[in-house]
């Protein structure tokens, strides 16, 4: 049997394993196979092309960044992304053992690349070794996926939710997850249990495991659920089975922040549409004023009232005199993380006047 195994499949040894494959749990000694799905979620082996000076770090499951040099050999997924200041790509129609695909993120989220911003500069080549092997429920080898993780997609949201606060921004690199986790620091020190979970974006773990570090008990996000992005596809039922997963846990407050911005294409409208309706408030990160009432204006007419602004157009005295017109209370996350606290938490957790104050 090992014999047979060995005609079709092939040994190596992986430098580098990216956390867009935990959901695997890959070991550094794996098996190949010359027969690549061509989606998303697909757990590849590939060689690095290139050696770069910036964007050359890949994240490990951990979440500990390592640099990438030319000649790694790197496991890392299927998938497509859409990031303004980044890389756009996608899943291409096949994949073939020699054939040479992208880096379109951090998290070794990987396709082909059709446009780049200037500020990241092309992406790393990586020649594609083949598609990793894991063992089915039969012990029978099979390319190795994402897909099952611990969060279930669900139809429907549960009937018993904790209060939500939803953070959307106008674009990506608008402070969401500052403000998420300037929130749960302040949720934390009033002794609340948060969970916190990120429905939108590309494969990473950074955002969520800095929201543990802030006070989070819990933390998940779509990546959970099998998801190496959340563009071309619908990613409400995993958002429902985010949710699910974490007020399973007891938690208090959920904070749910939503990658990229009102107008991207990883799905955080119909996010919005489907979670606003259950949000206790929805905050609003913005890059500068104009994207502050441009945001505002975007969420009125999907019928959603913002309840607070923060991000880079609150930074000083004259970004939040440009957005004082709007009548929506604006707030730093970063200068003032306490006010930002009492104005999302105070109606929904009234303070205890025996609440010790940290100094």
């Amino acid at each position: 049997m090992v014999l047979l195994l060995e005609l079709f499949f092939m040994q190596i040894d992986l430098d580098k394993i990216a956390s867009s494959t935990l959901n695997a749990e890959l070991s550094r000694s794996v098996m190949l196979s010359p027969e690549i799905p061509a989606c998303r979620g697909t757990v590849l082996a590939v060689r690095v092309l290139d050696e770069k000076t910036r964007y050359n770090e890949v994240e490990d499951p951990n979440g500990r960044m390592m640099v990438v040099h030319r000649g790694d050999v790197l496991a890392g997924v299927l998938g497509g992304r859409r990031a303004l200041r980044g890389y756009t790509g996608d899943v291409p129609e096949s994949v073939r053992v020699g054939d040479v695909l992208h880096l379109l993120n951090k998290g070794g989220v990987i396709g082909q690349c059709t446009s780049h911003s200037p500020v990241v500069g092309p992406p790393a080549r990586v020649e594609v070794l083949g598609a990793v092997l894991s063992l089915s429920d039969r012990g029978e080898p099979v390319p190795a996926s994402i897909e099952r993780g611990p969060v279930r997609p669900l139809d429907a949201l549960p009937e018993a939710l904790p209060p939500i606060v939803l953070l959307a921004g106008t674009c990506m690199h608008a402070g969401k997850t500052a403000a998420a986790c300037a929130l749960i620091r302040q949720a934390s020190i009033r002794g609340l249990r948060v969970g916190a979970a990120k429905v939108a974006g590309v494969a990473l773990r950074r955002d969520s495991l800095e929201m543990r570090d802030h006070g989070a008990r819990e933390i998940c996000t779509f990546a959970d659920a099998g998801l190496p992005s959340t563009c071309d596809v619908d990613p409400v039922p995993v958002a429902r089975g985010c949710l699910a997963y974490l007020a399973e846990r007891d938690v208090d407050l959920i904070v749910v922040e939503l990658g990229d911005g009102l107008l991207g294409e990883y799905g955080v409208r119909a996010l919005i549409e489907e979670l606003a309706p259950v949000a206790a408030a929805v905050v609003l990160s913005a890059n500068d004023p104009v994207a502050a009432w441009g945001g505002v204006q975007l969420l009125a007419q999907m019928g959603v009232d913002t309840t607070l602004i923060t991000g880079p157009a609150t930074d000083n005295s004259a970004g939040g005199e440009a957005i004082a017109g709007l009548q929506v209370p604006a707030v730093n996350a970063r200068t003032e993380p306490e006010r930002l606290g009492a104005e999302l938490l105070d109606p929904l957790f009234p303070p205890s006047p025996m609440l010790r104050v940290l100094p």
